[in-house]
């Protein structure tokens, strides 16, 4: 018996699934019918990590910021890349809706790995969605920053705006601040303590997706910057791309996996083609 299966054309960036007569779908649609749903979200996750290696590769330099892609192809391949790693991420996120599963560690590897690529892509080409507090902070001098670090939300009483880590100088400035640099270039800092008053912020700023007075480019700003500074400072190396998640940490892979999912169904929300498959379904 023929069944559902992954398709992929040489040079295609990603991939997209077949139902059994051949005609292209989605994951969240199969595992609803399949009478074996659990196999799937599986085999997409590793066909997803499959497509990363190969658009590291291809776009890794891009991606890390070594140099703009150039006008016209690389250009169209860096926004088809993000647009692909969306669909994946969000047919992955509702597939585990509609089976009532959570995502597992590797899970969370993999759709972080791909989140961090598609924001990476998005900043390449200068279509990232606004950063909390932008045009509110002060550029630092060189040198040490004295002051203390703070999480400031842009409003408290709108959580869907975001927010993020500043530096509280003693003289009152605010400067700009972020996870990896509290983490592992700052003094005195409760380490544990400023992990979970993110993990909170970025939860915070999911549940406040259904807020129906939220902006959704000021939304899908907020979570990504959140989920971005996350991801940076979970990576394997600061040459890696590649997500840590450690194993007892099984719901931080949750939380990765519902922030990737959520901002890509705002975006989805904004532009529906990026649902879109070959031949016209999705």
């Amino acid at each position: 018996m023929t069944r559902p299966r992954i398709a992929q054309a040489d040079e295609q960036i990603g991939f997209y699934w077949l139902t059994r007569e051949g005609s292209p779908t989605d994951l969240p649609t199969l595992v609803a019918t399949d009478d074996e749903p659990d196999r799937l979200p599986p085999t997409h996750l590793e066909a997803l990590d499959d497509a990363l290696i190969d658009a590291a590769g291809r776009f890794g330099e891009i991606l890390g910021g070594g140099r703009a892609p150039s006008p016209g192809l690389e250009q169209q391949g860096v926004r088809e890349l993000h647009r692909v790693l969306d669909r994946l991420i969000s047919e992955y996120a509702r597939a585990l809706a509609v089976t009532g599963g959570t995502a597992e560690v590797r899970g969370g590897q993999i759709v972080g790995t791909a989140a961090l690529m598609g924001i990476r892509a998005r900043m390449a080409l200068g279509t990232d969605g606004p950063s909390p507090l932008a045009g509110e902070l002060d550029d630092p001098a060189v040198g040490v920053v004295s002051g203390h670090g703070r999480f400031r939300w842009v409003d408290g009483d709108q959580p869907w705006r975001g927010g993020r880590w500043v530096v509280e100088s003693e003289d009152g400035p605010l400067f700009p601040l972020t996870l990896s640099m509290l983490l592992f270039n700052s003094s005195g800092v409760n380490k544990d303590a400023a992990l979970e008053e993110h993990r909170a912020a970025l939860r915070t700023v999911i549940d406040a997706a259904g807020d129906s007075a939220a902006d959704p480019f000021v939304l899908v700003g907020a979570i990504d910057w959140l989920l971005h500074d996350w991801l940076m400072a979970h990576r394997e190396s600061p040459q890696s791309a590649a997500i840590e998640i450690r194993p007892d940490r099984r719901p931080d892979a949750e939380l990765i996996v519902d922030a990737a999912g959520a901002a890509a169904a705002v975006r989805i929300g904004i532009d529906p083609t990026v649902r879109s498959l070959p031949g016209g379904n999705g």
